[in-house]
């Protein structure tokens, strides 16, 4: 055996074991019938909670950023009420739906999506992508500030505020679930995943990117926005967001399992980091606009 396998069996024996308590769904409905037809069984599972408890901790955040008032400059205050979040919340949930399912049969599984057009609706089999979905928010902004009339860089900047609570839960909903997990490593904290047929230790990447993207991210722009009055630059907080995304997730990236089908783009860069290189450069550009700007500025609508 070469010093390959020894350290590939080191590696193995060194890892934690997942946790056999943890599993994928909360509870599940058993099977019922209802007349001739048959309905379930019907699991209620982690990462579904992960999407509701994203949504309805970022309607609350949003709704107290935009009771502050201290936060908005006097006059004219917030550019919109409590009502307006509401309303919004609705748009983002469709536009982070749709856009995360068309950026990962787009961004990943194009090809599969080519042989099995009808793979687009299986929604049941998993696959989101957070790139994909960050365009459909950006849609669901650019729509909305529109039809109710609201600054776009300041609807964009409350949306960026909130959006790392839903990365922090998803991510951890990614462990759970035994998905996206990392490369293999001999460090104390790896962990065998029960869903890696090579029963490696590997790192736990789906925590690392909970921490970066979710808790530390989150740290960032609340402490921009409570202790650095950013809201009253219209775009300083959607581009510190877009910017310390791009650069967690592309560091990130260097200790996660690529996708295997697209292990070979050029460079050997993963698809996640050249996703995350446009946001890096619109974020500092967003950033540096913003800092120019004087405070309080009205934005551009």
């Amino acid at each position: 055996m070469g010093w390959a396998g020894f350290e590939a069996m080191a590696i193995a024996v060194a890892g934690i074991p997942f946790p056999d308590w943890i599993q994928p769904e909360v509870f599940t409905i058993p099977a019922f019938s209802i007349g001739d037809m048959h309905i379930g069984p019907l699991p209620l599972r982690w990462y579904a909670l992960a999407y509701i408890a994203g949504l309805a901790l970022g309607w609350l955040y949003m709704a107290r950023l935009v009771r502050t008032e201290r936060l908005w400059p006097t006059p004219p205050g917030a550019p919109m009420t409590s009502r307006d979040v509401e309303d919004f919340v609705f748009y983002a949930a469709l536009g982070v739906i749709l856009g995360g399912r068309l950026g990962s049969i787009l961004f990943y599984n194009f090809e599969t999506f080519l042989r099995d057009p009808l793979s687009a609706l299986r929604i049941w089999e998993g696959g989101m992508s957070f790139h994909g979905g960050l365009i459909g928010v950006a849609l669901a902004i650019v729509l909305f500030a529109r039809a109710r009339k609201i600054p776009l860089l300041t609807l964009g900047d409350l949306t960026a505020a909130v959006v790392p609570i839903g990365l922090f839960f998803g991510r951890v909903a990614n462990f759970i679930n035994q998905e996206l997990w990392g490369r293999p490593t001999d460090l104390p904290w790896g962990v065998v995943f029960e869903t890696d047929p090579e029963r490696l230790a590997r790192h736990p990447s789906q925590l690392y990117q909970a921490g970066l993207e979710g808790l530390l991210l989150f740290a960032v722009l609340a402490w921009l926005i409570f202790r650095r009055d950013a809201l009253r630059q219209p775009g300083r907080v959607t581009g510190t967001f877009l910017l310390g995304y791009g650069i967690v997730r592309s560091l990130a990236e260097t200790v996660r399992v690529p996708d295997a089908h697209l292990t070979d783009l050029p460079f050997g860069i993963s698809m996640g980091t050249y996703l995350s290189l446009p946001m890096v450069a619109i974020g500092a550009w967003l950033v540096w606009n913003a800092l120019k700007a004087r405070p309080g500025a009205t934005a551009p609508r």
